[in-house]
């Protein structure tokens, strides 16, 4: 294989799409190409930052940014999303994914297509939804998602979010892929969690993926092994987080 050359200008300010794989943080990622910057090309300081967490069971597009162009971060958050997924009826877990244990099951066998028509419509334009505990979310200025894993109560905020796009684009009861283009701010898990109480029953989601932020698109991101041998000048099979 080779290796393309390192046209990068990491100190005057680059953006860089990232493929996130699934089980890697944000910051993993960001803590993986800030080494990799440091170490292989003798940048002793430098900037690195990303615009909108993924969570570690998600995969897909993550913009990070280098220098000062971290200060633009804010205006990459403020972009609308795309998701594709797979989401599971008949169950339910506390963290509204598979991060958790289920902690309910509902039958879904009489489940008609209908209804799941009628679910997704009220989940198109303007809605108020509630993020997950198991979230990022600061409450007096710590993590919520800390709060729930030591069984701790925590207070929630609704918030206003935009559902441009929400279409359900293959049903396999009890699993159903989707596809949602959405405003910032927009927990999927959420929604997943208020369409199955919307059918009188329940769902997580088992399976999430960002396709675009705003114009950028999956289709141009690297792969992390991909642009750590182009950092590195060299050919590398390492995905292990490097600290």
């Amino acid at each position: 294989m080779q290796i393309p050359e390192n046209n990068f200008h990491f100190e005057e300010g680059e953006l860089l799409l990232i493929d996130k794989p699934v089980g890697w943080t944000s910051f993993d990622v960001v803590n993986h190409i800030r080494v990799a910057i440091k170490r292989y090309l003798n940048i002793p300081k430098l900037k690195v930052g990303h615009a909108g967490t993924l969570d570690p069971l998600a995969s897909g597009l993550l913009i990070l940014c280098t220098g000062p162009m971290t200060k633009q971060i804010q205006n990459f958050q403020d972009q609308d999303k795309t998701y594709t997924g797979t989401m599971q009826l008949g169950l339910t877990t506390p963290s509204y994914d598979l991060e958790t244990a289920p902690d309910a099951t509902f039958p879904f066998d009489d489940i008609s297509a209908e209804q799941l028509e009628q679910a997704r419509i009220k989940f198109l334009g303007t809605i108020e939804q509630l993020p997950p505990v198991y979230s990022a979310v600061k409450i007096d200025g710590k993590r919520a998602f800390k709060y729930a894993r030591k069984s701790q109560d925590v207070v929630m905020k609704t918030r206003v979010v935009e559902i441009n796009k929400f279409l359900l684009t293959s049903i396999e009861l009890p699993f159903i892929k989707f596809e949602i283009s959405c405003s910032k701010g927009t927990y999927i898990r959420s929604l997943v969690s208020d369409f199955g109480k919307a059918l009188d029953n329940g769902a997580c989601l088992t399976e999430l993926r960002r396709t675009r932020i705003g114009d950028f698109s999956i289709e141009n991101a690297w792969e992390l092994t991909a642009l750590k041998a182009v950092i590195t000048g060299v050919e590398t099979g390492k995905t292990d987080v490097e600290n």
